[in-house]
């Protein structure tokens, strides 16, 4: 069945769907502990993402990224040994009333004490950006998260991107931008002081993030974004398929990609970017 085929019902999660929440939580921690428990827990403390004391706003658009993301940081509250607070964040840009609905559904079945906030994003990235709106829209909805999570007292905005992210991202500048960058796993907010943005599931693959999806009755929400449904074309989809491609001769492609970002030869590159200044390897060639 289609997951949105209960469209204009009053349930939209059938009950022959759902799992026991205990069940959920239970199998993050044992069932596919190998491949979303310890990776998240790897990402948190390689990186620092989360210390004594934070307030982290865990951002929750309803996908199933998100979601994932939301269970993951209640099981670190309750099993970890860090103090920190959480507060749940969600944002409606727009959404049309039954994608809400199953916003809200997927929370309360999850038991995700969401808090939801509205803005009119969907609609102004239209208008602003009518050809290509979902970069102005990520940014707009971004401003929006940093807001709502300084206005709740938080130091730090944990999104739910993942390691495919990661790569394709890494591939999109290197193949569309003619640069190389990549998605850091934390990153200081230039326009709203004091808040660290994260991404805890960082070395978690898309994949399993689906098959647990999947296996726990949640129906998540996609895109949800009329607006971006009908234009044409979506470069990070190509990238995506290009790696599927590139993995059928070179199974490992896609760590190698990750892996790249981290071993970047300094004396074997044309040039760099440090602080907005350029540098070339002729600055430093007779050195």
């Amino acid at each position: 069945m289609d997951k949105l085929a209960g469209k204009g019902c009053k349930q939209l999660i059938p009950d022959e769907d759902k799992i026991p929440l205990k069940d959920i939580e239970r199998n993050i921690i044992k069932r596919y502990r190998k491949y979303l428990w310890s990776p998240f827990v790897k990402a948190i403390s390689n990186y620092n993402l989360v210390e004594e004391g934070d307030k982290v706003a865990v951002a929750i658009s309803g996908g199933k990224d998100s979601l994932l993301l939301a269970k993951l940081f209640q099981e670190l509250k309750k099993h970890g040994n860090i103090n920190f607070e959480i507060e749940f964040l969600a944002m409606d840009p727009g959404y049309h009333e039954d994608i809400k609905k199953l916003l809200i559904e997927n929370c309360n079945y999850l038991d995700i004490p969401v808090k939801i906030f509205e803005s009119k994003i969907f609609e102004i990235a239209d208008e602003k950006a009518s050809e290509y709106p979902c970069y102005l829209c990520a940014r707009m909805r971004r401003g929006a998260l940093y807001r709502k999570s300084k206005e709740l007292g938080c130091n730090k905005l944990a999104l739910g991107h993942h390691f495919n992210d990661v790569i394709e991202t890494t591939m999109l500048n290197v193949l569309y931008s003619g640069n190389f960058k990549t998605m850091l796993p934390k990153l200081k907010s230039q326009n709203y002081e004091g808040i660290e943005l994260i991404r805890p599931m960082y070395y978690i693959r898309e994949d399993d993030i689906e098959r647990f999806t999947e296996t726990s009755g949640i129906w998540p929400l996609n895109c949800a974004c009329m607006v971006a449904a009908k234009k044409i074309g979506n470069k990070r989809y190509e990238i995506k398929e290009l790696i599927s491609q590139m993995k059928e001769n070179f199974v490992d492609v896609d760590k190698s990609i990750f892996k790249a970002a981290e071993n970047v030869n300094i004396d074997r590159i044309l040039g760099y970017k440090k602080d907005d200044k350029k540098y070339s390897f002729l600055d430093f060639y007779d050195e």
